[in-house]
């Protein structure tokens, strides 16, 4: 069953009935779903499909080509020597068709694009040559490669130029996705744990799939990520080598934001980490970026140059956190529950999920329809004078409307309590914001929190709430 991608399948069916061939790329982070989302939305039905193959050198990736023009109806279909080769024979396939449209599906094509094969130029012939030239083809190639994608196809200063007429970025699932995919499978979980399990996988389609009815959120982390055979204990390797060709260049980089959860700078991570001051460096944080497992942001006041880069993938930061130090306990989780280490992870992996679900809040603070800029904030040290305290905002809304709200996110199992100490706190964060930004616009404090703030004597410095279930809206 497929939920949500209500717009991706429009824009699919618009393709599809359009009066001229079409050129569609989907892309997005590993176990996204994009696969699904394009067989679900031809109902498994296509003039021709192919995968390209993990790894394998340009000989394999051509035999594995042949093999689907012969499943395909190609049944004399010659050895394939060259991608030329290859598109030529794919012709046949689709002038033998007699559907009004030919849907021809390629995915994992970055795969196919091995060293010297001349991939990208024998497809862009394909395609300028012969499918423009007739009104009847629907190409869809995906990749979970999104820099790939991005470089070699949309922004291609070549052939491709301005060749692909749609461009689907499949997202990860919200919180309310999570909910209504376990929902249809009739697993029953309220949402603290569908939070808690967000917070430790984030939205790919694939990791809440799989999911045992009848187990809590707990059984089920410990059961994929801690038990000796957990489906996704590997995970992490095989992630990123699926995205890159040169995973340890982007390995590192991840190792270093995963060391410091607020974010680190381009000439921090080459000061403190020893990475190499290059244009290597800056591809790689743009494929990061690109491909959803860091964010870049430039706080207000700031130069471009000290904008700050965060890990914000969220099975990659609990791989760090958890799954790569923890030992042989197939149980570690549950036993981890409400100690020291739990809980400082819950608030910072709180902050990200609320940061993947800005609209939400957005909504549920009335300013929906409010022209903003999120980002966050964070004191420069060396200017602080005698007897001031730096501060650290981790969400800022930006608004059109002369006003800024400084989002605080907190994540407790009860009712949020501000006490003296943190009512302190919240004061000097907007007296620190104010005095080094000089902001002339109306400050408000708003909580974003699980189950709203307890109110006391201190409650009222907040002048408005976020709670977890807008966070599912």
């Amino acid at each position: 069953m497929l939920i949500g991608r209500k717009e991706e399948l429009r824009e699919l069916n618009d393709a599809f009935k359009s009066e001229y061939s079409e050129f569609v790329a989907v892309y997005g982070r590993r176990r996204v779903g994009k696969t699904f989302l394009v067989r679900e939305a031809f109902n498994y039905e296509f003039t021709f499909q192919h995968t390209g193959v993990a790894k394998e050198k340009v000989t394999g990736q051509l035999a594995a080509f042949r093999t689907s023009l012969i499943d395909y109806g190609y049944k004399d279909c010659p050895e394939l020597a060259s991608w030329p080769d290859a598109f030529n024979a794919l012709k046949v396939v689709i002038k033998s068709s007699r559907k009004k449209k030919k849907v021809i599906f390629i995915d994992e094509i970055s795969w196919m694009d091995t060293p010297k094969s001349n991939f990208v130029s024998a497809l862009e012939h394909f395609w300028n040559s012969w499918c423009s030239a007739r009104k009847d083809v629907l190409l869809i190639i995906c990749a979970s490669a999104t820099s790939w994608i991005i470089n070699k196809v949309i922004k291609d200063r070549g052939g491709l130029h301005n060749r692909v007429n749609t461009q689907i970025y499949l997202m990860p699932f919200t919180l309310k996705e999570c909910e209504e995919y376990l929902q249809s499978r009739n697993i029953r979980i309220n949402r603290y744990q569908i939070l808690t399990l967000y917070m430790v996988m984030g939205g790919p389609a694939y990791y809440w799939s799989l999911l045992q009815r009848g187990k809590s959120a707990a059984q089920n982390i410990d059961n994929l990520f801690f038990a000796e055979n957990g489906k996704l204990r590997g995970e992490y390797s095989a992630l990123y080598e699926s995205l890159f060709k040169n995973p340890d260049r982007y390995i590192k980089i991840v190792e270093a934001l995963g060391d410091k959860a607020k974010g680190l700078t381009r000439q921090e991570l080459i000061d403190d980490y020893g990475l190499e001051n290059s244009g290597v460096l800056t591809t790689c944080l743009e494929e990061l970026e690109q491909c959803g497992f860091i964010r870049k942001y430039a706080a207000i006041g700031k130069e471009k140059k000290d904008a700050i880069f965060q890990l914000i993938d969220n099975y990659t930061l609990f791989y760090y956190k958890f799954i790569k130090e923890s030992g042989g306990d197939p149980a570690f989780w549950s036993h981890s529950l409400n100690s020291g280490v739990y809980l400082a992870w819950s608030g910072l992996a709180f902050e990200r999920v609320c940061l993947q679900h800005v609209g939400q809040i957005k909504a549920a603070l009335g300013i929906a329809g409010v022209m903003t800029k999120q980002c966050s904030w964070r004191s420069d040290q060396k200017n602080l004078g005698p007897g001031e305290r730096g501060a650290q905002i981790d969400l800022l809304i930006d608004r059109r409307d002369d006003t800024i709200n400084i989002c605080e996110m907190k994540w407790a199992s009860e009712p949020y309590v501000i006490d003296k100490d943190y009512d302190e706190k919240l004061r000097n964060k907007v007296a620190a914001f104010i005095r080094e930004t000089g902001t002339r616009k109306s400050i408000l404090i708003s909580m974003v929190t699980t189950y709203g703030v307890k109110e006391n004597m201190y409650s009222d410095a907040v002048q408005s709430q976020v709670v977890m279930d807008d966070l599912f809206a």
